[in-house]
């Protein structure tokens, strides 16, 4: 057994609490065996040092929402890729995401159960992922790649192995549809219940998939020992729906108000904000081949966006970071954390988001989340303070190192 002793960095848990000065963190192998006052460890002598060099040791982060197998292109630069190309893509997407610091993810569509396996098995560098394989969408909703043209331009083809096409309308098709997801591997569902920025035949206040729809997806997933539902939601009556239907989180949240903002505070339903998506439609429109109907509606959202996730903070929902990366690159993960702190919350808050609320919300919140004793040992080591700069996160030097359970991903301080 080896034991690494991180130390000589100011030390941030994730719960939340004041960050400790003379802290030293050591794992064993994969897990996490001490972390506290220096003083305080009884050092065996045959500990492997790891010097922080004055920087600030965090846990591991998790984005809630990113699609690793995709980053937007037009429908031409598509069509002109070979298939099989987009894994070698998706091995740098997931490479860059790592050394971003973010070492656990949970998949919003595109990626299959082949890919996870290659990540858990050690032959591609990448985060842990949480898969849903694909979303349940309505026929003429926000995933259903119809243009008017009378041709289907599906961001997945219909005949890819292991990821069912996610058009479903009516109880027993979403029911079927559902069963075929988790079937294909998915560990969280995935559902449109509204429309979206990105798609060419709706709008983010497009109601989607009725109550009934909603109750029977999250049904299904209960048989599935407790298997919890993501709702894209975007419009107020489409979060309504999601969070009366039992519905684990509400990612984007656009148009949420104040009646969306008491159940979900009732329920304990995650909002995941993706403050992140908007900027990158504008930022990146002319760059990836944004449709104008997507930058049209991003112009129309983005101050909306935030007003609303400042005022469900305000409220007390929980909050876990999540990015939508695939619509911006990735390995842009962490400028959503000043993104966050942009709308009210604290440096500390946005890490504890992006930590323990984030770990919980990916029912990982035994393993992951904090750096306590038993846990797995997903660490990163930041240049500095982050509570100084958070919009510093952003910068990939900033990330000095990072490790995934117990293994040392990158290192910029040797």
């Amino acid at each position: 057994m080896t034991r690494t002793l991180i130390k000589n960095g100011l030390f941030i848990d994730g719960n939340g609490g004041a960050p400790q000065e003379n802290a030293v963190v050591v794992m064993e192998d994969n897990r996490i065996v001490y972390a506290g006052q220096e003083n305080d460890y009884r050092s065996t002598g045959e500990e492997t040092i790891l010097d922080a060099q004055g920087g600030t040791i965090i846990p591991g982060l998790c984005d809630t929402h990113v699609h690793m197998m995709l980053e937007f292109s037009s429908p031409a630069e598509r069509l002109a890729t070979p298939f099989s190309f987009m894994y070698y893509q998706a091995a740098k997407y997931l490479e860059r995401t790592l050394h971003a610091g973010v070492t656990s993810v949970r998949d919003a569509l595109g990626t299959d159960l082949g890919v996870k396996k290659a990540v858990d098995e050690g032959l591609i560098a990448g985060p842990r992922l949480q898969l849903s394989i694909n979303a349940l969408t309505i026929t003429g909703g926000h995933g259903d790649g119809y243009t008017v043209s009378g041709r289907d331009m599906d961001l997945l083809p219909s005949d890819y192995p292991g990821m069912p096409n996610g058009k479903c309308d009516g109880v027993e098709e979403v029911r079927k549809k559902t069963r075929e997801m988790l079937r294909a591997g998915a560990e969280v569902i995935k559902v449109h219940a509204t429309g979206g920025v990105l798609s060419a035949t709706d709008h983010p206040e497009f109601t989607q998939f009725s109550q009934a729809e909603l109750e029977a997806i999250v049904e299904e997933g209960k048989f599935r020992k407790g298997v919890k539902v993501m709702a894209h939601a975007q419009g107020a009556e489409g979060i309504k729906n999601a969070v009366r239907a039992g519905i684990h989180s509400i990612e984007h949240g656009i148009f949420i108000d104040d009646e969306a903002i008491e159940l979900m505070l009732e329920k304990g339903t995650f909002l995941v904000p993706t403050l992140l998506a908007p900027v990158a439609v504008l930022e990146t429109a002319d760059e990836m081949g944004m449709p104008e109907t997507a930058v049209q509606k991003s112009k129309e959202v983005i101050e909306i966006h935030k007003a609303s996730i400042a005022k469900a903070y305000k409220a007390g929902v929980k909050i876990a970071m999540g990015t939508d990366a695939g619509v911006m690159r990735h390995g842009t993960n962490l400028r959503e954390l000043g993104l966050m702190a942009d709308v009210g919350m604290t440096p500390m808050e946005t890490i504890v988001a992006s930590t323990k609320t984030a770990a919980e919300c990916l029912g990982w919140e035994d393993k992951l989340g904090t750096i306590e004793h038993g846990k797995l040992a997903d660490i990163v080591i930041v240049k500095g303070n982050p509570l100084e700069d958070i919009y510093s996160m952003a910068n990939h030097d900033t990330i000095q190192v990072v490790i995934k359970d117990g293994k040392i991903e990158k290192n910029l301080l040797v």
